[in-house]
């Protein structure tokens, strides 16, 4: 089915069983978002909230809940999606394959966008404080938009093929925005929405902004597609989408003429006020910073509108499969990318940006000792490529050593990796760079560390499967854990300033300096609940990878610097600890929670499910 609305989508699940509604008026103030995380948690269905409290619009939630749902809401369209991105990776494959051909072609005419007026999204016009006023987190400084399309154009190259379609975030209420006429706006420093408001203020001129909420689920993807720089967002959808993207102008602004609600309004230059806090896809409250904000013009609707959103949080959250769809449809185009790669993994469980997995050619073997020489190089164009320049930890191992390592194995990988690498000789620093703005385990905002490691030729040591019976500790340091083969976490104590934990550690390194990379332990992580970081892969990816930069949070024993590279002869030592600069991790509100248990007792509309 080709939706076109909201609306469609809701009768479209609800008849094939995806879909649960919750007919007793909700709270949008934590409940609704509490609600959503139980049923994502438990591999439920989609959530329909037929009457918000403080609303006169019915929500949905969790549509895209599992990978299952995901493909079936775009069961007619995404074999052909996946076909035009393979085709467009690999052009002789129309020459081998002619009878693709028909199938393709079809799918490009509805990649442009096309006029439509009437559009069913200027049927009625309502307030921003109208809109489900949905808070997810107890800190959040207010309600959030959470599954926005916030289009721009080019100032410099006005008009749609010159758009962008983004996931930005948008408060709508709160700090110090004027009521229904201001809403928040913001977005990282690398997004193309930047490039969009930096040219318009080096004309001086306001940026005009249209945030799009619902239509087409195609259009919900596309906002957070990686595409090629130069190709719209609106082209996807409407490919995904099985039809055109529907647009019409009204007051100088593009609407999409199918969405189910449409925000109107300008940035001006230079105005900024707080945004935040807001609880993130890292775990974590990303903390109130100046961001800009819009003036609302205009809030449009259609006569049945239904407000679409989604809960984000410690992963594995909705937006994980939203990632996992993404490696779906443009894992064909990785290879044609970046000569030399063979495959990338942002880890969803780290937090997306905080560790990337990769797989490169390393092809130089004329040499006898074989080390990452072309991985180097391949690092290197990854971490300049799209929003892999947001990784903080990439690692990155060699295909001719394993051609069948799968880069969605985790612990498989971090095996492969840590049975061959030389921490001697393979790892290589950034200093004082650009960091994700949602991470604060940085020196400030955007900025922080980033370290590659690189491991290539043959396996040199069996893992340590056991914690050494000889591992003398310097007080302080107490219970080590083992998390899996090779790593070790430790307790430490609490967190003080850098200056005396890094004296501390190097007590630490030195009462190890016994302990050689030969005996298979390669990995110390300081923590402050080692017995949290061992109970799962997923727990330690996510304490060691969120609450570390490689700058400043990376030790080792037997360290030393020649020439200006940095290494150890012995474990590498990461202090993953909670340090008083971090941002606070999240915590449902405990009542709220038990409110929510009541609905999945026998009678309650979510027995069975939760």
């Amino acid at each position: 089915m080709k939706h076109r609305s909201t609306r469609e989508l809701v009768t479209d699940l609800e008849r094939h069983g995806h879909l649960v509604r919750i007919p007793q008026p909700v709270d949008p103030n934590l409940e609704m978002a509490e609600i959503h995380r139980r049923v994502n948690q438990a591999g439920g269905p989609a959530i329909f909230f037929e009457r918000v409290i403080g609303s006169p619009f019915p929500a949905i939630s969790n549509i895209f809940g599992t990978m299952a749902r995901a493909r079936f809401v775009f069961r007619h369209t995404l074999d052909r999606m996946k076909q035009l991105i393979r085709i467009n990776a690999e052009p002789a494959l129309v020459f081998k394959h002619p009878s693709l051909l028909p199938k393709i072609l079809p799918v490009a005419w509805r990649m442009w966008p096309g006029r439509a007026l009437p559009a069913p999204v200027t049927a009625r016009q309502t307030l921003i404080e109208k809109l489900p006023q949905i808070r997810c987190w107890p800190e959040d400084g207010g309600p959030f938009i959470l599954l926005p399309q916030v289009y721009t154009e080019n100032p410099e190259k006005p008009g749609i093929m010159h758009s962008n379609l983004g996931m930005y975030r948008i408060q709508m209420a709160g700090n110090e925005y004027r009521q229904n006429r201001q809403v928040g706006l913001h977005y990282q420093l690398r997004r193309d929405i930047g490039i969009h408001h930096a040219a318009a203020l080096q004309k001086n001129q306001p940026l005009r902004v249209s945030i799009f909420v619902g239509g087409p689920p195609a259009n919900t993807l596309a906002a957070i597609m990686p595409l090629p720089e130069g190709m719209p967002e609106v082209t996807f959808a409407g490919g995904l989408a099985g039809r055109r993207f529907h647009f019409m102008r009204k007051k100088g602004y593009l609407l999409a003429a199918e969405a189910d609600f449409c925000i109107t309004g300008t940035v001006m230059p230079g105005e900024t006020k707080p945004e935040g806090p807001f609880g993130d896809h890292l775990g974590y409250y990303s903390l109130e910073h100046h961001f800009p904000y819009l003036h609302v013009e205009s809030v449009y609707h259609r006569k049945d509108a239904v407000w679409p959103f989604t809960v984000v949080g410690r992963p594995p959250q909705e937006d994980t499969i939203f990632s996992r769809l993404v490696h779906e449809l443009t894992g064909p185009m990785v290879p044609t990318s970046i000569p030399g790669l063979m495959a990338v993994h942002a880890v969803d469980a780290a937090g997306v940006h905080p560790l990337m997995l990769a797989i490169g050619r390393e092809r130089e073997l004329a040499y006898q000792d074989r080390k990452p020489r072309e991985l180097l190089k391949t690092a290197n164009a990854l971490l300049g490529f799209g929003h892999c320049a947001l990784a903080k930890y990439l690692m990155i191992a060699a295909f001719e050593d394993a051609p069948g390592l799968d880069i969605n194995d985790i612990p498989g990988f971090f095996r492969h990796l840590l049975e061959r690498v030389d921490w001697r000789t393979d790892l290589h620093f950034q200093t004082e760079t650009t960091m994700d703005t949602l991470d604060y385990s940085g020196t400030a905002l955007n900025e922080g560390g980033k370290v590659i490691i690189a491991a290539a030729g043959a396996k040199k040591r069996d893992l340590a499967d056991t914690v050494p019976s000889e591992m003398p500790l310097p007080d302080g340091f107490s219970q080590p854990v083992q998390v899996i083969s090779g790593v070790i976490a430790i307790k430490a104590p609490p967190f003080e300033d850098y200056d005396t934990e890094s004296k501390q550690i190097e007590k630490l390194a030195e009462s190890l300096s016994t302990l050689s990379q030969k005996d298979g332990l390669m990995m110390l992580v300081l923590v402050d609940d080692p017995d949290f970081a061992a109970k799962s892969i997923r727990n330690w990816l996510w304490i060691t990878f969120t609450r570390s930069n490689p700058s400043h949070d990376i030790y080792g024993v037997n360290r030393f610097t020649h020439f200006k590279h940095w290494g150890c002869e012995g474990p590498l030592i990461i202090d993953a600890r909670l340090k008083p600069h971090h941002a606070p991790p999240l915590l449902e509100d405990p009542k709220i929670k038990a409110r929510v248990d009541k609905m999945g007792e026998p009678g309650g509309c979510l027995h069975g499910i939760i």
